[in-house]
């Protein structure tokens, strides 16, 4: 894949990430300063490689799960390496989403509040269904958002979202991710492959357990870059509260 392949790869996800509907070469052109043919040679080599498909004849391109594993395994490598961000410096950044989380997050008082509360917080900073374990027990908020995202107007695709979280707590004692941050891509879920979401967890060191957890489970078509960097700030912003206790 040359550089400008992968570009437009990201381009495309991001793009779908934000308007929810198939990116076309026009589109493209104007962000690459090219013409509409030479986009579309490329995005026929890509969908030659499996990165991007066409949902629809004449309508534009869409990201496979391929496309999106190699677009999150380049934010894997940067978040793997990045900093603990905090409070001042998400505000010198103008970073007002991580901010509030770390806000909600330390204004709690007590481990188990904080765990809900950094999850109800996640369920409103993204509109996904968010999850964390506290112990033996399993939080879970936000079936409303999660159900309103387009990916999920058929009962099929519901039906899938609601067999992975009937499996999710046995799953993840038995798999134990222990990844910085850790996705699973549409249909790398062990269950409810069909249903189209990405399960985006990290582990966090807790006095509950040695495997607790907090994510999200949304669409594959969302803004993994913020998304990611979302849930790996609440898993290290809830150890530094639990064990300041």
């Amino acid at each position: 894949m040359t550089d400008r392949q992968r570009e437009i790869l990201y381009a495309i996800i991001e793009e779908y990430a934000e308007l929810a509907t198939p990116v076309g070469s026009v589109t493209l052109a104007k962000l690459f300063d090219c013409s509409s043919a030479t986009i579309r040679a490329e995005m026929g080599r890509l969908e030659q490689m499996g990165y991007i498909m066409q949902p629809h004849t004449s309508a534009g391109r869409i990201p496979t799960d391929a496309g999106y594993r190699l677009y999150v395994n380049s934010l894997q490598d940067n978040l793997t390496h990045e900093p603990k961000p905090n409070t001042e410096q998400a505000e010198e950044k103008g970073d007002r989403t991580t901010k509030a989380l770390t806000t909600r997050i330390q204004a709690q008082t007590r481990a188990d509040y904080a765990i809900r509360t950094a999850v109800d917080s996640l369920v409103e900073l993204t509109g996904n269904l968010g999850l964390a374990t506290i112990g033996d027990q399993l939080y879970i908020s936000g079936f409303g958002g999660l159900f309103s995202q387009p990916e999920f107007v058929q009962n099929t695709q519901v039906q899938a979202v609601g067999k992975l979280l009937d499996n999710i707590k046995p799953w993840l004692q038995e798999v134990r991710p222990n990844e910085t941050i850790n996705v699973y891509i549409g249909s790398e879920n062990p269950v409810g492959k069909a249903s189209n979401v990405s399960l985006i967890i990290s582990r966090f060191r807790s006095p509950y357990s040695d495997s607790s957890y907090i994510g999200v489970l949304g669409p594959t078509r969302q803004s993994y870059k913020r998304v990611m960097s979302l849930v790996r700030h609440a898993g290290l912003m809830l150890e530094d509260i639990i064990f300041d206790e």
